[in-house]
């Protein structure tokens, strides 16, 4: 579903991805980790189309990320760290204006969604007046609204208070029976619980790749954070 192929970006002489290369398999939740300045972000906003590469390439569904960005756009949701929500819009209104840059134009689909995420009793109210859980619930939707095969989930969790947290993690989960999802996240306990396989990246270089399960037995621990000290220290 997403095959990336030595993907280098530079900034000036900042290397911020390094000759990556990996696969996210159909129906998987494979997750990215590692600290800050690892290189996440970078590699999710140029398969987003927010960023081009230095070099290399990222494919979606065999579309080149850089050649076809209208056909790979068609196939991912993108949930940004910190999504950019208008405000002084309804969610009604958002998910409308949103569906109609799709050519979508389905009162059934917007209502279906804000059900959803829980958000149907408050579909005409101001987004200004939701909380920060509420946005990211009603930036899922945003997501998800032309129905995409892949998810690309960025830091979905950061900030969030520990029963909104739980509730966006449930709703991941239940979002791998139907969607290919790769998400990058800082919570290690996150990754373990939802993802299928993970990378860890550490200077812009992917430095692990395995199932938590493969990881922990590699070098003989119990807890992914021993796994990722061992790799980024």
């Amino acid at each position: 579903m997403i095959e990336i192929i030595h993907l280098t970006k530079k900034f000036g002489d900042l290397v911020a991805v390094d000759d990556l290369n990996l696969k996210v398999n159909k129906g998987e939740l494979f997750g990215i980790i590692g600290p800050n300045g690892a290189g996440k972000t970078t590699v999710v906003r140029i398969l987003c189309g927010a960023l081009r590469p230095t070099s290399g390439t990222i494919r979606v569904m065999g579309y080149d990320v850089v050649e076809e960005p209208i056909k790979v756009k068609r196939h991912i949701g993108y949930l940004a760290e910190e999504p950019n929500l208008y405000e002084r819009m309804t969610p009604f209104k958002l998910l409308k204006f949103f569906g109609e840059l799709y050519g979508m134009n389905s009162f059934e689909r917007i209502e279906e969604l804000l059900d959803m995420v829980g958000l149907l009793d408050r579909a005409h109210s101001k987004i200004s007046t939701f909380s920060k859980g509420m946005r990211e619930r009603l930036a899922i939707a945003r997501a998800l609204l032309h129905d995409p095969e892949i998810l690309v989930l960025d830091e979905p969790t950061m900030g969030l208070d520990p029963g909104t947290a739980r509730t966006i993690r449930e709703f991941i989960a239940g979002q791998k029976k139907h969607k290919t999802i790769l998400m990058c996240t800082h919570y290690l306990e996150e990754a373990e619980i939802l993802c299928d396989r993970i990378g860890i990246m550490n200077n812009g270089r992917l430095v692990a790749l395995g199932t938590p399960k493969e990881l922990k037995e590699k070098i003989g621990t119990n807890t992914l954070e021993d796994v990722f000290v061992h790799f980024v220290r």
